[in-house]
């Protein structure tokens, strides 16, 4: 959905700005609220403006959170794009692990934007899921079964191995308080995400990978 700005015949450097104050104090809203627990109030205060100067950009919380949904899933995807049949499967799980680390460490409130969005019943997402990620990860999947076909990838289920890796690096975004929490002092240093993808990097690539 585009902001209501965007339609004017000339968009200029300040609306584009006014903008991305607003989508920037919507991420912190909705990702701390949810969808459902957040106001086009909430946001206004957030982002220092009036309600009605919010609403002259975005019509509706519904609308910045669509561009906001947009975003992340645009961002989300290209990971798993990366995925590719003409390389090995040892660097390119292993880059996959490290890309979706990054993305924990660097984009937790986008994280969290999207987690809350799938336990509310992905209400304003379900078409998405169903359409470009499912098409997506069914592609993939073809990937992980071409490896497995030439021998060079233990036979598991291609969409329970791209779920236990989703699992496995969101958990450091999602519950990164908990992680820190249980590290402790020496231990929830940045340092926490190379030991994580370390970690996993061995979990999964020594788990399926035909010497």
């Amino acid at each position: 959905m585009m902001a209501r700005a965007a339609k004017t015949q000339r968009r200029t450097r300040i609306q584009e700005a006014k903008e991305e104050i607003i989508l920037e104090a919507a991420l912190d809203v909705f990702s701390a609220n949810g969808f459902r627990g957040s106001t086009v109030d909430q946001i206004a205060e957030a982002a220092g403006m009036s309600k009605p100067n919010v609403l002259y950009y975005f019509r509706s919380k519904e609308a910045m959170f669509s561009e906001l949904i947009a975003r992340v899933m645009d961002v989300w995807l290209d990971p798993l794009r990366l995925f590719d049949a003409d390389k090995e499967p040892e660097s390119e799980i292993r880059s996959y692990i490290r890309r979706k680390l990054e993305m924990a460490r660097d984009f937790p409130r986008e994280s969290r934007l999207f987690a809350n969005e799938v336990l509310q019943g992905a209400p304003n997402t379900e078409s998405f899921l169903k359409g470009e990620l499912k098409d997506l990860v069914d592609e993939k999947a073809k990937v992980i079964r071409s490896w497995q076909r030439a021998g060079k990838l233990r036979k598991v289920d291609p969409y329970h191995l791209i779920f236990s890796i989703w699992a496995t690096t969101q958990h450091y975004s999602d519950f990164d308080i908990q992680v820190q929490s249980v590290l402790g002092e020496g231990l929830s240093g940045e340092g926490r995400f190379e030991d994580a993808a370390r970690y996993l990097e061995t979990l999964f690539v020594n788990g399926l990978i035909v010497r």
